[in-house]
């Protein structure tokens, strides 16, 4: 009895040699089941995946911060378009998984097992794709590659816009501060000159009443801009995954006023517009997602090579096998139809999406262009001319020959004046970023070219 288990156990291994053997000739057939291309793009993805973090080397200044600046430093951490480019590391190991070939299936029978009668059976299973499936795979996880490559460019550009929104929020603040510094300046020398003329008696005490007041409203206007400036800088520095800026100072100059683009420029940018190449490669992808569905209507069969042993009469006999599932009920015809509607779907978003950005842009121009004329007009004549009384009134004042209220007048109709201008440039910049994002990258049509006079 230990002799014949002995004699069994030989057969089984010898049995297993050749089912082994029959498993490694199976990679010489045409059709492979590993591709000489894969492990090569197995290795670039692994290498891109280890070189994922060492670019982030730019870092915020402590000094002062230009918009250059500001605009790389958010480009290179922001936690959005890290975000993106993940995306991208994720569409390449799509790429990899589409191009992998389904792997062969080994399976091992024994019948009447432990008696002498018994017979054992092991097998090889190929599977073979038809239909051009794995084809159909790879090019449908490239086009979703260019999807999430066209993502990045979207995001890299609102992310540019919100920088150059953000930085001159901090520069309008800026002046603000400064202009309500030197308000709180001025009602300090009131509060003492009018002390003073009442310490002399040249004026009743309810005059320096009226000072002080004046003062601590000024106070209240600089604690809100202080605050202001504050908010300001930290939210150009969240763009870039910073809580507390360590920048001194925004530079640059406030009063730049950007050119407006002619027509013929945007209607020629509008064709190559981000968006809309955006929805062109999302129905790109959606035509390739409709062929691998195409692909998988075709039934794929499995060959089966392997051997069979019977104990008792010590015979081997050579097993080869053939299946296919029969399309009788499934045949994939709904994952089918779902793709086809959703490419209609995404032909349908792209004719919108055309429609939308024409409009969104001329409204854009239309808004930057009143905006543009509104800055203009109170930068050559309301704040040159507040600007001038206010300081007529403040040296009149220092003269003894206006009262402080006549002043403090002055200084809120330039500070108005002035509040009104910044808020005029904020809506002709914000109006610019808004149309670069649509047009795509800025070019000198409606980059700042025209400095203005110093109103500050």
């Amino acid at each position: 009895m230990s002799q014949r288990i002995g004699n069994s156990m030989a057969t089984d291994r010898q049995v297993w040699l050749r089912i082994i053997a029959a498993s490694l000739l199976s990679g010489l057939l045409p059709g492979s089941w590993t591709s000489a291309q894969e492990p090569s793009q197995a290795s670039r993805w692994e290498e891109s995946q280890g070189a994922g973090d060492d670019s982030r080397i730019f870092q915020e200044p402590a000094g002062p911060l230009t918009m250059e600046a500001a605009i790389r430093l958010a480009l290179e951490v922001n936690p959005t378009i890290a975000a993106a480019r993940r995306e991208i590391e994720a569409t390449e190991a799509q790429v990899l998984q589409g191009s992998l070939r389904p792997n062969p299936g080994f399976s091992y029978n024994v019948e009447n097992a432990g008696r002498i009668s018994r017979s054992s059976a092991a097998q090889v299973e190929l599977p073979i794709e038809r239909g051009d499936k794995r084809a159909a795979r790879v090019e449908a996880a490239q086009r979703g590659r260019d999807v999430a490559v066209s993502d990045l460019g979207g995001r890299q550009l609102k992310v540019r816009a919100d920088v150059m929104a953000a930085f001159f929020d901090v520069l309008a603040a800026q002046e603000l501060l400064a202009l309500a510094q030197n308000s709180v300046s001025l009602a300090r020398r009131a509060t003492d000159i009018a002390a003073k003329r009442v310490t002399a008696g040249k004026v009743s005490p309810v005059e320096e009443t009226k000072a002080r007041v004046a003062e601590a409203g000024v106070r209240v206007t600089l604690t809100q801009a202080q605050s202001e400036l504050r908010n300001a800088r930290r939210r150009l520095a969240s763009l870039w995954g910073n809580a507390v800026p360590r920048f001194s100072e925004a530079q640059g100059e406030v009063d730049l006023l950007p050119l407006i683009p002619t027509r013929e420029s945007v209607e020629q940018r509008l064709r190559t517009s981000p968006l809309l190449q955006r929805a062109q490669l999302e129905l790109d992808r959606r035509k390739s997602l409709v062929n691998v569905e195409q692909s998988k209507t075709v039934q794929d069969f499995t060959v089966s090579v392997g051997v069979k042993r019977r104990e008792e009469s010590q015979n081997e006999q050579m097993m080869l096998g053939f299946s296919v599932p029969l399309p009788l009920y499934n045949r994939n015809q709904g994952n089918l139809l779902e793709a086809l509607r959703r490419e209609d779907k995404a032909r349908d978003e792209l004719l919108a999406t055309r429609i939308t950005l024409v409009s969104d842009a001329y409204q854009i121009m239309e808004r930057l262009s009143a905006r543009r004329e509104e800055a203009e007009l109170l930068r050559t004549e309301v704040v040159p001319g507040a600007k001038s009384a206010y300081e007529a009134a403040t040296i009149g004042f220092e003269n003894g020959k206006f009262s402080f209220l006549e002043v403090l007048d002055a200084q809120r109709t330039f500070f108005s004046a002035k509040s009104q201008y910044l808020t005029a440039l904020a809506a002709v910049h914000r109006a610019v970023t808004d149309l670069e994002g649509i047009l795509g990258e800025p070019d000198a049509a409606i980059s700042p070219k025209t400095p203005s006079s110093d109103n500050r």
